[in-house]
C-alpha cells in the first residue's frame, strides 16, 4: 500500500507543504482536509477586496480544490473538521460537515496547518450580527453583506494592529466615518512608541478618529461602550485584535506546545512526535536577532515553513532559517514597515543599544512627489551589529524594510551599512538613501 500524508489545513502551511511534498513524491497518497469552503487564499487582501480595490472575492484564490485535484491529485476534502488527532493509533478523526457524518481517517505522515484563529474577547454583543471579524473569505463576504443591508456609515475598528489599521482604510475608501479603538496606550505595538505618533498623524490625516487607553466594555446596537463610561457610535464594528496560534487540536494529541501556545517545531518543522510535522501561523519560529523561539502569524512565514516540511516529508533535506519579525502594511498614502527588535524587545532580550533617527525623503527632494519618510534603526553598543529597523513614510518608503531585513539576518553592522552600495537615482531615491542615512546617524 502506499503512503499516507494527511494535511489538516487547506491554506499556506498546508497546501503549500503537499504541493511540495507531492513534486517530490509521486507515489504519495495525499489527502487535504480543510474545515471551509475555499483553499489557497490570501487572507491578507480581504481588507482591499473591501475597500473595493480588489474587485471579486475569488481573486485572492490562489488555487482552487479541483486545481489541487486534477493537476497535483491532491485529495482535498472541504468542509472537513479534523476534530481529533490520535498518535498511537496514527488517525484523524474527521467530522464531514457537509455530510453530517464523522469518519477515522488513517495517516503515515501529518502536517498541521490549522493556522491562527481571531481574538474575540467574550464582551457583551460580540456575538451579534454587527460585530465582524475577518479571518477567512467567508467572513469577508459576511462583513460586506452586514456592511451593505446596514448602510453603515459609522464603523469602529477595535484594535489598532496591522489588521485595524488595514480594515480603517478599507472604510475610509468606502466613505464612512471610520475610529480605532485600542485598548493599549498606542497604535501599532511593534513599533516604539515615537514611530507610532506618527502612524496617529498620518491615520487622523486621513479622516480616523483614534482612541488609545481605551478598553472596550460592551457592544450595543449602534454605539460601543468603553469602561470608562464613555459611548462612541457604531452602525458596524469591525475586529481587529490579532490572532493566537490555533494549535488545541495538536495540544489535546500531546504534541508539545511552545511560545503563545504554538506547536514547538524544531528546524526541520518536525513537532514532538514522529513523523508529524507543523507549519505556518499555528507553530513556533526561531527569532534571529531575539535567539529564542516565537510566534510570528505571517503568510510569508507561513509559506517558507511549508516549503520546508514539505521538502523534508518528500523525502529531502530542508531547514528553516529563522525569522527577524519583517512586517510591513499601509494606511492610504502612509507606509508602515518593521524588522528586527524594537526597543522594548531590545531592552527585554539584554541588549545594549545605540538608536539613529532621521527624517528625510523618499526621492531626491526636488522631485515631484518625493514624500517625506522617517527611519529609525537600533544598534548594538561595541559591535554596531543593527538590531532593528521601523519605517513610516509616504509611496516608497515601506519597502525599504527589505534592506534592513536582509543586513539583520546577515549580521550587518552600521559600518557595513554605511558602506553598502545601494543604488541611486533622482526620482527613486536620495543620493544617500535614507536607510543608510538613519545607519550613518547611529554610528555618530
Amino acid at each position: 500500500m502506499s503512503e499516507r500524508l494527511v494535511v489538516i489545513g487547506g491554506d499556506a502551511g498546508g497546501m503549500a507543504a503537499a504541493s511540495t511534498a507531492r513534486r517530490r513524491r509521486d507515489d504519495l497518497e495525499i489527502v487535504a482536509l480543510e474545515k471551509d469552503t475555499r483553499t489557497s487564499y490570501s487572507a491578507c487582501g480581504i481588507p482591499y477586496h473591501v475597500g473595493g480595490l480588489v474587485p471579486e472575492l475569488d481573486d485572492l484564490v490562489a488555487r482552487t480544490p479541483q486545481e489541487f485535484r486534477d493537476r497535483q491529485r491532491i485529495d482535498v476534502r472541504l468542509r472537513s473538521e479534523a476534530v481529533g488527532v490520535d498518535l498511537a493509533d496514527r488517525s484523524v478523526e474527521v467530522r464531514d460537515h457537509a455530510h453530517e457524518r464523522t469518519y477515522r481517517l488513517g495517516f503515515d505522515q501529518l502536517l498541521i496547518g490549522t493556522g491562527a484563529r481571531p481574538v474575540r474577547p467574550p464582551l457583551p454583543g460580540i456575538d451579534e450580527p454587527w460585530v465582524r471579524g475577518v479571518q477567512n473569505l467567508d467572513d469577508a463576504a459576511a462583513l460586506l453583506d452586514v456592511a451593505r443591508d446596514l448602510r453603515c456609515e459609522q464603523v469602529a475598528v477595535v484594535g489598532g494592529g496591522y489588521i485595524g489599521l488595514e480594515m480603517a482604510e478599507a472604510f475610509v475608501q468606502w466613505g464612512a466615518d471610520v475610529a480605532v479603538v485600542e485598548a493599549g496606550p498606542q497604535v501599532m505595538r511593534t513599533l516604539d512608541p515615537d514611530m507610532a505618533a506618527l502612524v496617529v498623524e498620518a491615520m487622523e490625516r486621513h479622516g480616523v478618529d483614534v482612541h488609545v487607553n481605551t478598553p472596550v466594555a460592551a457592544i450595543e446596537r449602534g454605539r460601543i461602550l468603553t469602561e470608562d463610561d464613555d459611548e462612541l457610535p457604531a452602525d458596524l464594528v469591525v475586529l481587529g485584535l490579532g490572532v493566537t496560534p490555533n494549535a488545541e487540536l495538536a495540544g489535546d494529541a500531546g504534541l508539545v506546545l511552545g511560545h503563545r501556545g504554538a506547536i514547538e517545531v524544531d528546524h526541520r518543522q518536525r513537532t514532538s512526535a514522529e513523523g508529524v510535522w507543523a507549519a505556518g501561523d499555528c507553530a513556533t519560529s526561531f527569532h534571529l536577532v531575539r535567539q529564542e523561539r516565537v510566534h510570528v502569524a505571517l503568510g510569508t512565514v507561513a509559506n517558507r515553513q511549508a516549503r520546508v516540511a514539505g521538502i523534508n516529508i518528500g523525502g529531502g533535506y530542508a531547514t528553516f532559517g529563522g525569522v527577524v519579525g519583517t512586517a510591513m502594511t499601509r494606511l492610504c498614502s502612509t507606509e508602515i514597515a518593521r524588522t528586527g527588535v524594537n526597543e522594548a524587545e531590545a531592552q527585554a532580550a539584554g541588549f545594549e543599544y545605540v538608536v539613529g533617527r532621521i527624517e528625510s525623503t523618499t526621492k531626491s527632494r526636488y522631485m515631484p512627489k518625493s514624500a517625506p519618510i522617517t527611519v529609525k534603526v537600533l544598534a548594538e553598543v561595541g559591535t554596531g551589529r543593527l538590531l532593528g529597523g521601523q519605517i513610516v513614510g509616504g509611496e516608497g518608503s515601506a519597502k525599504r524594510i527589505d534592506t534592513l531585513a536582509t543586513a539583520i539576518t546577515a549580521g550587518f553592522d552600521l559600518d557595513d551599512m554605511v558602506n553598502l552600495d545601494l543604488g541611486y537615482c533622482p526620482p527613486l531615491s536620495p543620493v544617500w538613501d535614507p536607510v543608510v542615512q538613519a545607519c550613518r546617524a547611529a554610528a555618530g
